[in-house]
């Protein structure tokens, strides 16, 4: 890298918009969305789609809530063609969904474009050509008022040949782009915006859509909401123009820029699933529709399968969506921070209790999980750097172990070293087993053979076999509980049992072989505490067992 960047790059100007608006506006409803997965997202692809991959994107775009859906370059190749007429011969577009087709802006192009829309029900028609100085100098080599003559004369092209479509009972919307409009002079791009316009003559009851594309991210975001906003001000005939966004993430701001784009008076946004696209990428449709989803704004599009979407997507383009992308990633929903899952177990737990709040307020949780069909269970995972928080919860909510929270403290710690010696994410059920080996397992030195106990007014006797390193000891015991019986037997024994200090049990399933898990925590005569667990189908034997596993491990 340059030690001097100054000497080969420089910074964008501002623009001169003295009375912005957009900073203290507010979003309050969703706009209009149009995927261009099937052209912009497709062209991105090593391998592009297929006809029968495309279809099935198409139908789960639909199914997703999309009414417009930009399906291709019809007069780049016979398989955008192809794909074009398939959807129309075949009948596969729903009537209150238009189909946008995307052509430069030459006569021959145009021609083989409309001709792909031959009995298209509803259509879009997308004409561009490139605006900015290098795109007019390097590419082109034009003046302004070249490339105006250029945007004339295909918004003339197109025109003419749109009673083909119109006779034949279709309905067709007209969409210019002055393409890498964020690089270009704003008084150019409304001078060449409103040319197009004189040629379309757009009204209010019949608009077209002036799509402003930040093709290339050369700015902030607020930059480009500068340029919204001056386009939406200044522009002749605002009232009859849709005023369309169409952000690129080269500097991993076009989420940003398409927000403070619709403060700044935009209309419509243009965008692919999960922000696949050329360079670093489209902008991310999810992620600004779930973004007003969490502020309470319905955003039209529905995402209740997530899962299901990202296994189409990742099936019909090849590509994989990140682990961390917002809201659809793997992990997002997950936190392997000690800290953050015993905040997150405990926001979820006051949502399962009566709440006077009706609003999701989770911590590290912007939206409930499952409003993307995902599962709770996915929300914490284990690994060497978590707490007891998020290992007590996979082992309850999986496989139904409530761990009192002082054992939580103890065993957190355990589990928490062997996770960092095997140096991965654990399994609820490899932590399951970790629990089994430290407390329900432990048969040495004691070992139960035979426990029973009979009660008369409140005092218990029992009687007792256990196993002492292999010697067999016959013992018997009194107390106000079975429990209580089985310490003083032990007591009597000489074992360092001094009294329980704590006690819970609950059901582990249910059924003819439902079993029972006890978790006691044992004082022993020199002051320390162990836990211990059992588990049985008797619930009195696992108690028994709890008493005994705490008692192994006291050593």
């Amino acid at each position: 890298m340059l030690s001097h960047p100054s000497s080969k790059y420089r910074p964008f100007p501002p623009i001169p918009l003295p009375n912005r608006q957009w900073p203290t506006r507010t979003l309050t409803k969703a706009p209009i969305w149009t995927s261009v997965d099937l052209r912009d997202g497709n062209q991105a692809l090593a391998q592009p789609m297929n006809v029968a991959q495309k279809l099935e994107m198409f139908h789960a775009l639909v199914k997703c809530g999309f009414k417009e859906i930009e399906v291709g370059f019809p007069a780049a190749s016979n398989t955008e063609f192809t794909f074009n007429r398939r959807l129309i011969e075949e009948n596969r577009i729903p009537a209150d969904v238009a189909v946008q087709v995307l052509v430069q802006a030459r006569e021959d192009l145009i021609e083989r474009t409309v001709e792909s829309l031959a009995g298209a029900k509803k259509c879009i028609i997308h004409m561009y050509n490139s605006t900015s100085p290098a795109q007019r100098r390097v590419v082109f080599g034009m003046s302004k008022d070249e490339i105006i003559r250029m945007a004339v004369r295909g918004a003339t092209w197109v025109k003419e040949r749109l009673s083909r479509l119109e006779d034949a009972g279709g309905q067709v919307q007209l969409q210019y782009s002055p393409e890498s409009f964020s690089a270009t002079e704003l008084e150019f791009a409304k001078d060449i915006s409103e040319a197009v316009m004189d040629v379309w003559q757009p009204t209010a009851e019949r608009r077209m859509i002036l799509n402003l594309p930040d093709t290339v991210e050369v700015a902030m975001p607020n930059v480009y909401a500068d340029q919204i906003e001056w386009m939406c001000t200044n522009i002749r005939n605002r009232e009859a123009l849709i005023v369309s966004l169409h952000t690129h993430n080269d500097r991993g701001t076009g989420t940003a820029a398409t927000e403070l784009g619709l403060l700044a008076g935009a209309d419509r946004v243009e965008g692919t699933l999960f922000g696949n696209g050329e360079r670093t990428g489209n902008l991310d449709i999810v992620s600004v529709a779930m973004n007003l989803y969490m502020h309470g704004i319905a955003p039209g599009l529905d995402f209740s399968d997530i899962n299901g979407l990202i296994k189409m997507y990742e099936n019909c383009t090849g590509m994989t969506v990140p682990a961390r992308q917002p809201y659809a990633g793997e992990l997002v929903f997950t936190a392997f921070s000690g800290s953050h899952q015993d905040a997150i177990k405990k926001g979820l737990a006051e949502r399962e209790r009566e709440s006077l709040n009706p609003y999701w307020d989770v911590p590290y949780l912007t939206i409930d999980p499952s409003d993307l069909g995902r599962e709770y269970r996915e929300v914490i995972r284990v690994n060497s750097q978590s707490g007891k928080g998020g290992v007590a919860y996979l082992l309850e909510s999986e496989f139904g172990i409530e761990l009192p929270k002082e054992m939580q403290r103890e065993f957190g710690p355990i589990a928490n070293d062997l996770v960092d010696a095997l140096g991965r994410e654990v399994r609820g059920d490899e932590l399951k087993a970790m629990l089994w080996k430290e407390y329900v397992d432990r048969t040495a030195p004691w070992e139960l053979i035979h426990f029973h106990a009979d009660g008369v007014d409140g005092t218990f006797q029992c009687r007792v076999s256990l196993l002492k390193n292999g010697t067999e000891l016959k013992l018997t015991g009194t107390g106000n509980g079975p429990i209580a019986a089985f310490v003083h037997a032990l007591q009597a024994a000489g074992a360092p049992v001094q009294k329980v200090a704590n006690f819970k049990q609950h059901a582990l399933s249910s059924g003819t072989e439902a079993s029972a898990i006890s978790y006691i925590q044992l004082q022993l005569t020199d002051g320390t505490l162990r836990w211990g667990a059992g588990v049985d189908t008797n619930i009195e034997i696992a108690s028994i067992k709890a008493v005994l596993s705490a008692l192994n491990r006291a050593g």
